[in-house]
């Protein structure tokens, strides 16, 4: 963890998926998570709660080490469980360097982001991106 005359100063993160953007900020604590200023406990549904706490539990007693306060704004419900699952996962990796190998290990995406992106509408096609066009002098 980075050092400042003998005591930790704050880290950021960020994580992206699809059109959510998270931004997470770590100091020194007693292990709380914020995720836009609510707690991780009160986020519902349950699948989305498990899905943030996954770096958590994988880290065990590094995650007690820090707070972590998350922002995340844009896409919907997955998409922003993922953003935040991301960068809560670089932030422990910066506190306990360890870490890296267990979540690779366990699941590639809790460090590397999923750069797939929904695909464009083209002109003339009516919204959909790859159908083509009906013929009309049938």
């Amino acid at each position: 963890m980075q050092q400042v005359k003998g005591t930790m100063k704050t880290i950021q993160s960020s994580g992206k998926r699809k059109s959510a953007i998270a931004r997470a900020t770590a100091w020194p604590g007693k292990g709380l998570v914020m995720i836009n200023k609510r707690l991780v406990q009160s986020v519902e549904p349950e699948m989305l709660r498990l899905k943030i706490q996954e770096p958590l539990m994988l880290a065990g007693d590094s995650a007690k080490k820090v707070n972590i306060e998350v922002s995340v704004r844009g896409g919907g419900f997955m998409g922003q469980a993922e953003a935040s699952r991301l960068a809560i996962a670089r932030i422990l990796v910066q506190v306990d360097k360890k870490l890296e190998k267990t979540f690779l290990d366990y699941d590639r995406h809790l460090l590397v982001a999923d750069v797939r992106r929904r695909e464009m509408s083209k002109p003339n096609r009516h919204g959909q991106a790859r159908a083509k066009r009906q013929k009309s002098y049938r």
